[in-house]
């Protein structure tokens, strides 16, 4: 019963600021690395930020560096997406990814919550 549910997309001008988040139930959030993927019509998926287990480490695609930030409370079971400065090209849907390994096997996919950045 491992779940992941997004949340806080929507429709929001180019220059404008969303929080995405991703609440985790059914399994032990702090034991794994959190992403957040995104997909444009026509394109493939694509991975946008990570997050270490405790939070300490987060990566990012260079498209979104210094516009997004990416963070984690293990206390809620959330990690959200902070985006500013959203540009068109952002929109697409996103996708919330909790991840234990290759060598586990173990991932979790959220449903997808939709940004569309337009005037």
């Amino acid at each position: 019963q491992a779940q992941l549910v997004e949340s806080g997309g929507g429709l929001v001008q180019p220059g404008g600021s969303l929080r995405l988040s991703c609440a985790a139930s059914g399994f032990t959030f702090s034991n794994y690395v959190m992403k957040w993927y995104r997909q444009a019509p026509g394109k493939e998926r694509e991975l946008v930020a990570t997050i270490s287990s405790t939070g300490r480490t987060a990566n990012y695609i260079n498209s979104v560096k210094g516009r997004f930030t990416i963070s984690r409370d293990n206390a809620k079971n959330t990690v959200y997406l902070q985006m500013n400065s959203l540009k068109p090209e952002d929109t697409a849907v996103y996708y919330c990814n909790a991840d234990r390994g290759a060598a586990w096997g173990t991932q979790y996919w959220g449903q997808g919550t939709q940004v569309t950045v337009s005037s």
